[in-house]
């Protein structure tokens, strides 16, 4: 009985690879010839490049052709899904694959503009690290409707030559701000950046209070965002050009930086100081730290809108992008060096070597348009 038992159980194992492999194999099929539409950030060179690389690998490997849409703030791409919804354009999409995380994921969730479940349906997938909360985007189940892409960390950097011991917490800043007057900034809400200062701010203000991780409260907000506010009216008036003006991105960040006028950068990706100085956009003396009590940290995803005109040529486009080759370049300090979701045994090259900080957690997702409204109200003007 026993046998029969571990017969029948390999049988069935057998039978789902084998349909698992042919289901995979229809999609690689109806994904010939299919033009995917990816909107994603286009602020970086070094991320637009290597869109473009894998754009070059999936044409010659699968016949797919990837155009990369680049957009300023994928909010702007959540709502050209909601208008196609409410207008009834439920094929036919003009968007195929979005990179996503946080308030947008939570967004098309809610309004059903995802396709999916796919994600383990995904060859690739085998080679994820499930350590990893690749299940959860700002503590929002993703229920296989996105598939992770990187490690996101919120980090600083700075100069050794000009500023050999940056500051270690958000109070430190304010305090190296006010004596040295001019030289500190964060890119302007809603950029993406500079919502992550304040969130990571609001964090150490608030000694990360419970509330932060459930759905915003209007009375929770207004107590716990009162230090917020006063730390940046004081913050502000020292800031660079006196905070009547920020950076517009991160990338604008590096700039100043580079050009003397800041002594801080900020970015998402603790590798980016590498890439750039390869690129000569940042001098080799520059290098990445995070705040001592650790740096806010995410995973960033791709997701397939339920209407994709190419469902299938964006499931293979996101399966290549998950493949260790191409993990492995996304990594590579000299490219992008975007810190990789799969398990480190899969990886080559300089992708193997990435350390990562100790890392907080995001707050729910609902904090975040509440504070970019608030910030907005103001500072905005």
């Amino acid at each position: 009985m026993t046998r029969l038992l571990i017969l029948f159980s390999s049988l069935i194992t057998s039978f789902s690879l084998f349909a698992s492999d042919t289901n995979w194999q229809a999609t690689q099929q109806q994904a010939k010839g299919e033009t995917v539409y990816f909107h994603a950030w286009g602020g970086s060179q070094e991320i637009n490049n290597y869109i473009r690389w894998a754009g070059n690998q999936v044409k010659q490997q699968y016949g797919v052709t990837l155009k990369h849409v680049k957009v300023t703030d994928i909010a702007e791409t959540t709502t050209r899904l909601i208008a196609e919804k409410a207008a009834g354009k439920n094929s036919g999409g003009s968007v195929d694959m979005v990179w996503i995380n946080g308030e947008n994921f939570k967004s098309m969730k809610d309004n059903d503009l995802l396709f999916g479940p796919f994600v383990e349906g995904l060859p690739s997938w085998q080679y994820v690290d499930k350590t990893l909360p690749v299940d959860s985007d700002f503590s929002e189940p993703t229920l296989g409707l996105e598939a992770p892409w990187g490690v996101g960390q919120l980090v600083f950097i700075h100069d050794t030559q000009t500023l050999n011991n940056p500051p270690a917490s958000f109070a430190e800043l304010l305090s190296y701000a006010q004596a040295f007057p001019n030289r500190i900034s964060y890119p302007k809400p809603p950029e993406f950046h500079g919502t992550s200062f304040l969130k990571a701010l609001l964090i150490e203000l608030t000694a990360n209070n419970t509330a932060l991780s459930k759905p915003v409260e209007q009375a929770d907000f207004t107590a716990l965002t009162a230090p917020l506010w006063q730390y940046l009216d004081q913050f502000h008036k020292v800031a660079w050009r006196q905070g009547k003006q920020f950076p517009a991105s991160s990338t604008e960040t590096f700039q100043l930086l580079d050009d003397g006028q800041l002594d801080l950068a900020i970015t998402f990706n603790p590798n980016a100081v590498f890439s750039a100085q390869v690129s000569g956009n940042l001098a080799e003396t520059t290098q990445t730290y995070a705040m001592q009590a650790g740096a806010l940290s995410n995973i960033h995803f791709l997701a397939i809108p339920w209407n994709a005109n190419a469902s299938a040529g964006a499931q293979v486009v996101i399966n290549f992008l998950l493949s260790p080759e191409a993990q492995s370049r996304k990594g590579d300090l000299n490219i992008w060096g975007d810190p990789s979701v799969l398990d480190n045994q899969y990886l080559t090259g300089s992708a193997k070597n990435t350390k990562l900080f100790s890392s907080i957690a995001e707050p729910h997702p609902s904090w975040q348009p509440a504070l970019e409204k608030a910030w907005l109200e103001r500072y905005g003007q």
